[in-house]
């Protein structure tokens, strides 16, 4: 029974001194880095009794502060207004730092542009809920949003614009 397998194989184990070769991806940390709230119209918003429509922009920023060392800044901005008046403003600049060791180039970008944002944004979509509320409105509580699939669709739209639609005549 000396020689069962146990599920471990000598390729699989860390080298030593950091020699690892296999690609590895990790979120070191993350953070707010900016935050505001301004609530312009109270008390008198809070006598409205319409709901407010609510305008929710995203951007996605990356930055590379070493060498297998990249920031992701998800930037969340809302603007609430119920009958021409000004609800509420809220910008959230929430950001991670993750660690890339021996990622193929190729897959630096989707990686920072997809799958970061979509591990910072339960944590983001947090904050914002919780400084809503804390502004005196219900909670605002954004849908799960696919960055990947947004990735995606603007890598093809930026490959079109580049090369136009060859299929057209």
């Amino acid at each position: 029974m000396a020689d069962q397998d146990n599920g471990t194989s000598l390729d699989t184990q860390p080298l030593a001194n950091g020699a690892d070769t296999g690609p590895a991806a990790g979120m070191i940390s993350q953070y707010v880095k900016d935050l505001s709230f301004e609530n312009p119209n109270a008390p008198a918003i809070y006598q409205n009794q319409n709901p407010p429509a609510i305008d929710v922009q995203f951007n996605i920023g990356t930055s590379q502060l070493a060498d297998e060392v990249h920031e992701v800044v998800l930037k969340i901005d809302v603007k609430a207004d119920a009958d021409g008046t000004t609800a509420f403003i809220v910008d959230l600049t929430f950001a991670g730092l993750f660690g890339l060791r021996n990622v193929p180039e190729e897959h630096v970008q989707p990686f920072l542009l997809g799958e970061a944002p979509r591990l910072l944004f339960p944590f983001a979509r947090r904050v914002l809920a919780d400084c809503v509320r804390d502004g005196g409105f219900p909670p605002l509580l954004l849908e799960p949003i696919d960055f990947g699939q947004l990735y995606l669709q603007q890598a093809e739209a930026k490959t079109q614009q580049e090369f136009g639609d060859v299929g057209q005549v």
